[in-house]
């Protein structure tokens, strides 16, 4: 599997904070515990040529991980046009945290992706609501983190396929927090946590169900199918 994490990696150089917590970047720290499932994992930035997606690297991409937040009209509209059709044509996307309002997302949900927010400290706790599901593989009945910025319904997106996670923050909101959705022939798996200000990346579940999220949006199994006119498989008898 070739597997791609993308990033602003714009908090990183512009806060010491971020920095601090993620010297070699959040995609950095992604890659590496993606690694240990994967060979092939590589980064791409937003300062890169191309945004780091080039025709060659998306079409050898099977899977993308999308993580932005402060520059998500930075993104060309031609380059997140493509990964859309990479997406409709099979390529899986995970899609993390303030993501949610990358262009690439919106256009594929068709809808806002609005939603409340506070930065609080504040406690989550993300409650598994579908523990057969493949990416809950590993995790109790619930993840914990100490802090984290609060999501808040109404999250305005389609009602999703799968609803995976649903959290509860200390200030008593809730949150569709982990969900599926398939457009084309792609997967997508969007997963809440991950504010740049806290090191919710180095916790060991949130990992986990990243990991299990890349195995489960990888389709290179999944028949191509054939459109247009057909030619009947039986014989046809005309009166």
């Amino acid at each position: 599997m070739n597997v791609v994490v993308w990033n602003e990696n714009r908090h990183e150089k512009e806060n010491p904070v971020v920095a601090d917590i993620y010297p070699e970047g959040i995609h950095g720290v992604i890659a590496d515990f993606l690694g240990e499932d994967h060979e092939n994992v590589r980064t791409a930035t937003l300062d890169e040529d191309e945004h780091g997606l080039t025709d060659e690297v998306l079409d050898q991409t099977d899977v993308l991980v999308w993580w932005g937040h402060m520059a998500h009209e930075e993104v060309r509209e031609d380059i997140a046009e493509k990964v859309k059709q990479r997406v409709l044509d099979g390529m899986g996307l995970v899609v993390l945290h303030s993501a949610h309002f990358s262009k690439v997302f919106k256009k594929l949900m068709g809808t806002s992706c609005d939603l409340k927010w506070r930065e609080a400290e504040e406690k989550e706790r993300l409650w598994v609501v579908d523990p057969s599901h493949p990416i809950t593989e590993g995790i109790g009945e619930y993840i914990e983190l100490e802090k984290e910025e609060m999501y808040g319904e109404h999250f305005d997106i389609p009602t999703p396929e799968e609803l995976i996670f649903l959290s509860w923050f200390e200030g008593g909101e809730v949150f569709r927090s982990g969900a599926t959705f398939r457009r084309g022939k792609g997967k997508i798996f969007y997963f809440r946590p991950g504010h740049e200000t806290y090191p919710t990346y180095y916790n060991k579940e949130v990992q986990k169900v990243i990991r299990n999220g890349v195995k489960w949006v990888d389709n290179r199994q999944t028949p191509t199918p054939v459109y247009g006119n057909a030619q009947p498989l039986e014989t046809i008898t005309t009166k």
